[in-house]
């Protein structure tokens, strides 16, 4: 048994001043507050749930595809414990192979599992996608990364507007997959349609989608307004103005709000060329483009950075340290049901971030074993 006290401690909805866990093996056995005889006494910092991450591409200057324990390795070290790999579009037989490397990679517990992120999105909203490489979903294509998946594939995101996109929802659904709305034209009433198919979360919410028109409303307000939908939100400081953060989790609450970096291969790394997809990418003060052209590649984000934004821009108190949470673990948790995951309660995984009183990553446990 292990047991760590520090400064805070945010546990069940609350901020524990001070507060310790006690560890047992891979779990928490339990949470307290107050002051503790303790094997690691961390003052005046906060321990928070390990981050869950549901959309990411690579770090450490690879994809996920190309090196997973590498590009887990750096999120890891920023407190993310727990996540998807995410792929972007590409072949079919391209398409096929890294899914079979992340399963492996899955079934050895590097990641959660696999998001695919297309190829079945729209042309007019790919962002950061081979346009020559998506297509409209087909029963034999599905069958086929299922198979090569082998259950880890837990999130897809699709365009609902695409021929048999209905059906693939509900197939996918009926394979326990999560099914995310995103890189789409679609209207407000087919978005509805979408979400009633069985579609639970919105990929990188406004990015990548028809835009807000007050006669001709599209995705996002459907997304936003469903209370069965997890949207997703990229707070880099890049990709959404402040405002528009603030004003969606004011909407939907923070437990329908995953913050999420889609990191691409250049966090941690700095500036520089890299590629995405097979496409080019260069990366200039920390922000990623297509090569030649104004098109936002991803981001170079970490959970660490997305936690304590969104501190910030909800209060910098108590309750904003609560929240920020919930949208960086307990939501993404509960929204691609991983069990025990996201919380730091008795009997959950042994997953949590020390982090300084300015909120700057000091130590992470995953499994109950502190990272180097």
């Amino acid at each position: 048994m292990t047991v760590i006290a520090a400064g805070a401690v945010v546990f069940d909805g609350a901020v524990h001043r001070p507060g310790w866990v006690s560890v047992a093996g891979e779990r928490i056995a339990d949470c307290g507050s107050g002051p503790v005889r303790a094997d690691a006494d961390f003052g005046d910092c906060v321990v928070v749930p390990g981050f869950v991450d549901m959309h990411s591409h690579g770090g450490a200057g690879v994809s996920y595809a190309d090196d997973p324990e590498r590009a887990a390795a750096l999120h890891a070290s920023h407190g993310t414990t727990g996540g998807l790999a995410s792929l972007v579009t590409a072949s079919p037989e391209v398409l096929l192979a890294q899914v079979r490397t992340l399963a492996t990679a899955t079934r050895r517990g590097v990641v959660d599992g696999i998001h695919l992120e297309g190829p079945w999105l729209s042309r007019l909203h790919c962002g950061a996608h081979d346009s020559g490489a998506l297509r409209a979903p087909s029963d034999a294509e599905v069958d086929a990364l299922l198979a090569a998946g082998d259950g880890t594939i837990r999130m897809v995101t699709l365009a609902p507007e695409l021929p048999g996109a209905t059906a693939t929802i509900r197939r996918l659904v009926d394979a326990g997959i999560v099914v995310a709305v995103g890189h789409t034209d679609a209207g407000y009433e087919l978005t509805q349609e979408a979400v009633d198919a069985g579609a639970r979360v919105g990929t990188h919410l406004f990015n990548a989608m028809r835009a807000l028109h007050h006669r001709e409303p599209g995705p996002v307000p459907a997304l936003l307004s469903d209370p069965r939908v997890t949207v997703e939100l990229i707070a880099d400081g890049v990709h959404l103005h402040a405002g528009v953060i603030r004003h969606v989790v004011a909407t939907a609450g923070p437990d329908r709000v995953a913050l999420v970096t889609d990191a691409m291969a250049a966090a941690g790394v700095g500036d520089g060329a890299f590629a995405l997809g097979g496409l080019d990418v260069d990366v200039t003060d920390g922000v990623a483009r297509l090569r030649g052209a104004t098109t936002i590649a991803g981001s170079t984000a970490t959970m660490d950075r997305l936690f304590a934004t969104a501190v910030r821009l909800l209060g910098a108190d108590d309750a904003a340290l609560v929240n920020a949470v919930r949208m960086t673990s307990s939501t993404p948790a509960r929204a691609l049901g991983l069990d025990g995951a996201g919380v730091l309660a008795a009997g959950s995984a042994a997953n949590l971030v020390v982090m300084s009183a300015d909120l700057h990553v000091v130590r992470v446990m995953r499994r109950g074993t502190w990272l180097s």
